[in-house]
């Protein structure tokens, strides 16, 4: 017999899958947060010794490259663990589309860290190379927050995700400011990109105190000690400002980058801390899903034995008051639940949404204008300023205008 109940248990085992492919997700989440975090390392030390000649973090950084090589190892493995059936996998076009593009720039760090090495490139040219490979590796876990069905496991991706889009941000800050210190001066067209890496980190720190919960918000609150902070924007002001009028001292590069790694580490305690509270949420999702079939699959069974009885004794097969009620408790909890999931999920995704308009209109005016990332972000800032209206509708009028701006 195929009943509504039938396809509540068909409805919950497909729930369970999906959150089982969820919890996958979120494992590979975590150790491409520790990779980042190791490449964040990496690119800061490679800046200082490019910038240096060659004459500092000369041994720290090939250290660094061995912890680099065997995390990255640890990534390829979930890569591979990863279902890659086309007929089963959500959202499965976008995320292994990223996942490839981020392989191509595996295979190619060898040869990068060999051009560093024998300072082939400059500190600029070095950065940007892994801030591609950061930036690639961040777009599969963002992938992995917009194919998120379950709304609890989907805020704390987007919260996990804008904190380490946050914590990148702070990761191109140390580089940047590593390579201004250890060059001795200030470089005027630097400071406009310094002041968007220090907004874009409060922007995505900002989404991610929105969507996490108080505890996490408790743990980032603790991370960041009013006297470090102090300190990071005297030096700041040093390396942005003061510096424009004379040389700095290069010994400074050091306590701007010890400064910057006990902030970054920091950060990635509370990551970890994001990212446990994930795989737990995702354990207890299943773990509550499952008791659910079991208790759908009962009353399936006793549906059948009534109707098992029914047969057995030629006579229409009656449900009791006491099992209909059940089923019909189990069809309207399951409708509201859809219901309340639904609009949970329409608010998480307005956030990942918004991020996607940006970063199209960022484009657009970048091939539009040939602008820098920096200047198109700063050119829509300003006109949502200007204009009191919010980025994300300025970003909208400009992907509007696309056929005016020739794109």
């Amino acid at each position: 017999m195929t009943s509504g109940l039938s396809f509540l248990v068909a409805a919950r085992q497909c729930e369970i899958g999906e959150l089982e492919h969820l919890a996958l997700t979120s494992e590979l989440v975590s150790v491409i947060g520790r990779l980042i975090h190791g490449l964040q390392k990496e690119r800061g030390m490679s800046n200082v010794y490019l910038a240096s000649r060659g004459s500092r973090f000369g041994g720290q950084r090939l250290a660094q490259i061995g912890d680099c090589t065997a995390l990255e190892q640890h990534v390829r493995v979930r890569f591979a663990a990863l279902d890659t059936d086309a007929h089963r996998a959500r959202n499965g076009a976008r995320l292994f589309s990223r996942i490839a593009v981020v392989l191509h720039a595996l295979d190619g760090l060898p040869a990068l860290r060999q051009r560093v090495t024998t300072q082939a490139l400059s500190p600029e040219a070095s950065t940007a190379a892994f801030v591609r490979l950061v930036a690639g590796l961040l777009a599969v876990v963002f992938e992995a927050a917009d194919s998120a069905t379950d709304p609890a496991i989907s805020r704390a991706l987007v919260a996990l995700f804008n904190f380490m889009q946050g914590k990148e941000f702070a990761g191109q800050e140390r580089a940047l400011g590593a390579g201004v210190f250890a060059s001795g001066h200030a470089d005027a067209g630097l400071q406009p990109h310094w002041q968007h890496l220090i907004e874009s980190q409060q922007r995505c720190f900002e989404v991610f105190s929105d969507f996490s919960d108080a505890s996490v918000r408790a743990a980032w609150i603790d991370s960041q000690p009013a006297e470090a902070r102090a300190t990071l924007e005297r030096l700041r002001r040093l390396g942005s400002v003061a510096g424009l009028n004379g040389p700095l001292d290069a010994e400074l590069s050091q306590t701007w980058y010890d400064c910057c790694t006990d902030r970054i580490d920091a950060m990635q305690s509370v990551e970890a801390f994001l990212a446990e509270q994930l795989r737990t949420l995702c354990r207890q999702r299943i773990e509550q899903a499952r008791a659910e079939l079991r208790s759908q699959q009962a009353t399936l069974q006793a549906l059948a034995r009534e109707a098992g009885a029914a047969d057995a004794a030629e006579a229409p097969a009656p449900i009791t008051p006491h099992l209909e009620r059940s089923v019909l408790g189990m069809v309207q909890e399951q409708s509201r639940r859809l219901q309340s999931m639904g609009d949970e999920l329409e608010t998480v995704r307005a956030a990942l949404n918004e991020r996607k308009v940006i970063e199209r209109a960022k484009g657009l005016l970048m091939a539009s204008r040939k602008l820098s990332e920096a200047d198109a972000y700063a050119m829509l800032r300003q006109t949502a300023m200007s204009q009191n209206r919010k980025l994300v509708d300025v970003a909208e009028s400009v992907l509007a205008m696309s056929d005016y701006l020739g794109a």
